[in-house]
């Protein structure tokens, strides 16, 4: 069977929840699943979880973490040699995988962090059974076109917009 290509992108929260989600099912039918985040340190409350489940391998750079748009030269610059690095190794890794979680792989293309014709090359010569999930806001035109689904997440109200944190076990 062939493997498909999912997208969950928008501004409203879930898009993490759904990769987890689609993870966990995937292990309970006894696939081999890989996740790794990217601007994200490995601090997230499903990680100890993911981790615990015996086909699931949780894989973090935990070089540099946050927003973008708050990093320094310097750090953007370790962000994009590090990341890329990272991307590298786990498209090597996911040759022993079934399903291949990408998290907030849509930013890091966004932001030139990982470069997406690198991405792109990868989703098109992955291997054939490989089920692979991205994630973030504002995938670029040749994402979308890519996917065989995409599910948009659309904020309509939060939190966050009457200035509360996001909160643990929550949001992160």
């Amino acid at each position: 069977m062939m493997g498909k290509i999912h997208l969950y992108c928008g501004d409203g929260k879930g898009k993490t929840t759904a990769a987890v989600g689609l993870a966990v099912r995937a292990a309970g039918a006894g696939k081999r699943v890989l996740f790794t985040q990217f601007f994200k340190d490995g601090s997230s409350s499903e990680i100890p979880i993911l981790a615990g489940i015996g086909n699931i391998q949780v894989i973090h750079r935990n070089t540099v973490r946050g927003f973008y748009s708050r990093m320094t030269e310097e750090e953007r610059a370790v962000a994009v040699r590090d990341y890329t690095e990272h991307f590298r190794e786990i498209c090597k890794m996911a040759q022993n995988a079934d399903v291949l979680v990408l998290d907030e792989m849509v930013s890091a293309c966004n932001h030139a962090v990982v470069p997406e014709d690198e991405v792109i090359r990868f989703l098109e010569e992955r291997p054939g059974n490989l089920e692979v999930i991205l994630t973030g806001r504002n995938p670029s035109h040749r994402l979308l076109e890519i996917a065989d689904y995409v599910t948009r997440m659309e904020k309509v109200k939060h939190p966050f917009d009457r200035g509360l944190s996001a909160r643990k076990g929550i949001e992160f």
